[in-house]
């Protein structure tokens, strides 16, 4: 089973397009777990236990885990072992590089901690992508159109005629030999989501932004998903796994990603007819 098919799978079976975001940050989480001997640990476990039945993915932003060294990495793990495997995991990781370095990357991410997909950086070209495509069962989420501000520094600037995010997107579609590639573009982009889901009709879509950053949901159902309504993943992060500091944070993060699906579902009723 390729890594479209395994996110389709997951997708239907719980009816959810959402992702949860575990950007898990030590000076945000509620005091009391600080008495346990891996508190981002506990913290993780609680939001997944909570939430496991609701989402189609939990995205591991590694960025808050690599900043605590070795012990962090430790985290990871343990959070990984406690995700269902059937749902899809996502080391975001933004990787990118040349030659073995790229290689040793996509072996720790790939091979060692065996995340389903990993997000990547294509500015160097496909040598600094291939080692995340090897497997057609795990893949990678590649940076298309971001939604931070800064974006437009370069995404946006013309390359044969066509902005650079849409010869990123056309050379992607090249390197989807195996099913394995998906495209990462913020729920800030509406408009440009559009022209993505036209160039690329069946590809996964991880869309950040939603939330904290004020994207669009409506929009990034409506021009996300492909015509069964499906092979968007919508990532929400701080909205729900802060949404208490208290002891009750796991169960308002339940309430607030139940909220968030229920949500997405509608706009898929209304856009292409998917029963809640």
């Amino acid at each position: 089973m390729n890594f479209s098919q395994r996110l389709r799978r997951i997708q239907r079976k719980h009816n959810s397009l959402l992702c949860i975001g575990l950007d898990t940050d030590i000076n945000k989480i509620p005091e009391f777990l600080f008495a346990y001997g891996d508190p981002m640990f506990e913290f993780n476990r609680r939001i997944i236990e909570a939430t496991r039945d609701l989402v189609c993915a939990y995205k591991i932003n590694l960025a808050f885990y690599e900043s605590a060294g070795e012990h962090g990495w430790y985290t990871v793990h343990q959070t990984l072992a406690r995700i269902p495997e059937e749902i899809i995991t996502i080391g975001d990781a933004k990787r990118g590089d040349i030659g073995n370095s790229s290689e040793m990357y996509a072996k720790l991410l790939v091979d060692d901690y065996e995340f389903a997909a990993s997000t990547v950086n294509p500015y160097m070209g496909l040598d600094s992508v291939a080692p995340f495509l090897r497997n057609a069962h795990q893949g990678a989420f590649i940076l298309a159109l971001t939604s931070n501000p800064g974006a437009k520094d370069f995404q946006y600037l013309k390359a044969g005629g066509r902005p650079l995010y849409e010869q990123v997107i056309r050379k992607v579609n090249v390197w989807n030999r195996k099913k394995n590639c998906g495209l990462v573009v913020g729920a800030t982009r509406p408009r440009e989501l559009q022209r993505v889901r036209k160039l690329t009709p069946d590809m996964p879509i991880l869309i950040p932004g939603i939330g904290a950053q004020g994207g669009d949901l409506r929009s990034a159902i409506r021009y996300g998903c492909d015509a069964n309504g499906e092979m968007a993943v919508i990532n929400a992060s701080r909205s729900i796994i802060y949404a208490s500091r208290g002891e009750d944070f796991a169960a308002a993060a339940r309430t607030a990603a139940v909220a968030l699906r229920d949500e997405i579902n509608e706009h898929r009723a209304r856009f292409f007819g998917r029963s809640r």
